[in-house]
């Protein structure tokens, strides 16, 4: 379990007073005048980072300091079952986290969608003389018979070891594991050099911006239908912070405003979250949709 990411807005602050000279009496205000601290658990995945942050830069408004914990997919569902984090905003449903979901769901509150119109696969570039799951074994030269995954706890890795088994690829295909962002530098290689490659996808993802890409037809429907992202909040948490239970119970944006901020995550020395705590400063809106009626 990689350590909690304190580096909240407050502490910012606070170190920046310090820095002009304020010294700890300036730090130890900032962090008295917090509603208390906030624990959202995520997984490394470019949608997550992106919606996490945003939450983050939303609470942090409101005076909350958070703390951000990078988790696999299981150990993030564990821990907000087990009170070792408030909330998640990663939680992608009905298909892809099923079987966590089923593991915890008498220990978490599901606050419904925050984002609908998901959609998990194998992705290729446009350009690749393959169309269905189907060709893959045929084809396993064309692309060196492998799978270009993600980590090995996500569900999508999960989904993709079944596609393997139910369409019979044992032989000549096989899935590698590693991360999002080894993956998607494995896409960018392959289209730089005009060749062909298959890896795990889903949309929302930056990557459909960037490159001009299809996923193959599923017509054993492995993969499910189109999925939605949900808020998942730990049990107790709306008698304890009610204002943060509120805020995200109201979370909801579209794939187009969380590709916004999914690319401007992708430019060289971006922050995440001064990116979110940007987008946040230029749609408040959005974010007065989300808290305007939020008590406390």
């Amino acid at each position: 379990m990689k350590a909690f990411n304190t580096m909240s807005r407050a502490v910012r602050f606070g170190s920046l007073m310090m820095v002009a000279g304020l010294g700890m009496s300036g730090l130890a205000h900032a962090q008295d005048d917090s509603k208390g601290t906030v624990t959202l658990a995520y997984v490394e995945w470019a949608s997550e980072v992106a919606s996490t942050n945003v939450v983050r830069a939303v609470l942090e408004d409101m005076g909350y300091d958070v703390k951000m914990s990078s988790l696999s997919a299981a150990a993030m569902w564990q821990a907000v079952a087990y009170g070792d984090a408030d909330g998640m905003v990663a939680a992608w449903l009905p298909t892809t986290h099923k079987n966590y979901y089923e593991q915890t769901k008498d220990k978490v509150v599901d606050l419904g969608a925050n984002l609908d119109g998901t959609k998990l696969g194998l992705v290729v570039p446009a350009y690749t003389d393959i169309d269905s799951i189907e060709q893959l074994d045929d084809k396993a030269d064309s692309y060196g018979g492998e799978i270009i995954g993600i980590d090995p706890g996500a569900g999508l890795m999960g989904l993709t070891e079944d596609v393997i088994d139910d369409y019979g690829l044992q032989g000549d295909v096989k899935l590698r594991s590693g991360s999002g962002a080894t993956m998607t530098a494995a896409l960018k290689s392959a289209i730089q050099n005009h060749e062909d490659i298959v890896v795990t996808g889903w949309t929302p993802h930056w990557m459909f911006s960037r490159w001009d890409l299809k996923y193959l037809d599923d017509p054993k429907n492995v993969y499910g239908d189109a999925e939605h992202i949900n808020t998942i909040v730990r049990q107790g948490l709306e008698e304890d912070m009610p204002a943060v239970y509120e805020f995200l119970d109201n979370f909801h944006w579209t794939p187009e405003q969380m590709g916004e901020v999914m690319l401007m995550n992708q430019k060289e020395g971006s922050d995440p979250y001064e990116n979110a705590q940007k987008w946040v400063d230029e749609h408040p809106d959005v974010v007065k949709e989300w808290t305007a009626d939020i008590q406390g």
